[in-house]
């Protein structure tokens, strides 16, 4: 039996770095869990999420949609954040970096949408502390987050993340590597899925108030099944959840079983997503199922 046991832990030794991702450890999960679940579907594949704009912005901002309260944030790992600027043969890209820019164990990016900048997704206090609590998980879990600027939403914009993320990627070897896109950000996203090269890189999206695009279902990162997560708020006049619901149920119907998920924020509005998305909970499945 001990002849067993010591064989497992020569087995478990030997395996390759990577060959399975641990999950994030908690960080503040009691503040930043969904409220009241009104539905789900086995697996939590589509859940309808209970939001409420006094208790979720009101109730949790000290300055409604500008300043998130104290107890939300933590501005300790502003020392592990970097402005930094990457010259690259598609030019010179300007960005944020949180954490460990060399043998990362898990890579995040997060893609702006119209309008923002790479500061967006760095802002410790907007989005009710959201942003802060991802940094946090990126830095105590020996990972990376990356908030970038970028040219456009269309081709030259991709090819700017593309070499961001062959950039980091080379420096760590094995790490997943998950894109979140904000609104129309999105775009990037799909752009990313579909690239030749990017669509073998990129592990995981996360399309947070944003777009649809029916080309993913021909591109590499589907082949892949790579995981896929959607969170959209019931009254987003930009890109009706309906529409975004169709596109995800035409996922589910195009491959059996493909790894993706729905969240609904019941009543909320475009932004709801990047401030209620539970981070450290979608990045676990990511983990789980990413090959």
């Amino acid at each position: 039996m001990h002849g067993f046991i010591a064989f497992l832990s020569i087995l478990l030794l030997a395996a390759p770095a990577g060959a399975q991702s641990p999950a994030l450890k908690p960080y503040r999960d009691d503040l930043f869990a969904y409220p009241a679940i009104l539905s789900s579907e086995p697996g939590d594949v589509y859940r309808v999420v209970d939001y409420r704009e006094m208790r979720d912005i009101n109730g949790r901002d000290q300055i409604p949609e500008r300043r998130v309260k104290g107890a939300y944030v933590s501005t300790g790992v502003r020392k592990v954040q970097k402005d930094l600027t990457l010259k690259t043969d598609v030019g010179a890209i300007r960005h944020f970096a949180v954490g460990r820019t060399e043998s990362a164990s898990v890579i995040v990016l997060y893609l702006h949408g119209q309008g923002g900048s790479r500061r967006q997704g760095v802002d410790d206090f907007t989005f009710g502390g959201n942003f802060n609590r991802i940094k946090n998980l990126m830095a105590q879990n020996g990972g990376l987050y990356l908030s970038p600027d970028f040219s456009d939403f269309g081709e030259r914009g991709a090819s700017e993340i593309a070499a961001l993320i062959g950039h980091y990627a080379g420096r760590s070897p094995g790490a997943k590597v998950f894109v979140a896109c904000g609104s129309m950000g999105g775009a990037l996203c799909w752009r990313l899925a579909a690239g030749k090269d990017t669509g073998a890189e990129v592990d995981g999206l996360l399309l947070l108030g944003s777009l649809w695009d029916e080309g993913f279902l021909a591109s590499p990162a589907f082949k892949r099944r790579i995981p896929v997560f959607f969170g959209q708020g019931s009254k987003d006049p930009v890109f009706p959840v309906g529409k975004q619901e169709a596109f995800f149920r035409a996922i589910l119907s195009k491959s059996k079983n493909y790894p993706a998920r729905f969240v609904r924020f019941e009543t909320g509005t475009h932004g709801t997503p990047i401030r209620m998305t539970d981070w450290r909970e979608t990045l676990n499945w990511m983990l789980s199922v990413a090959r």
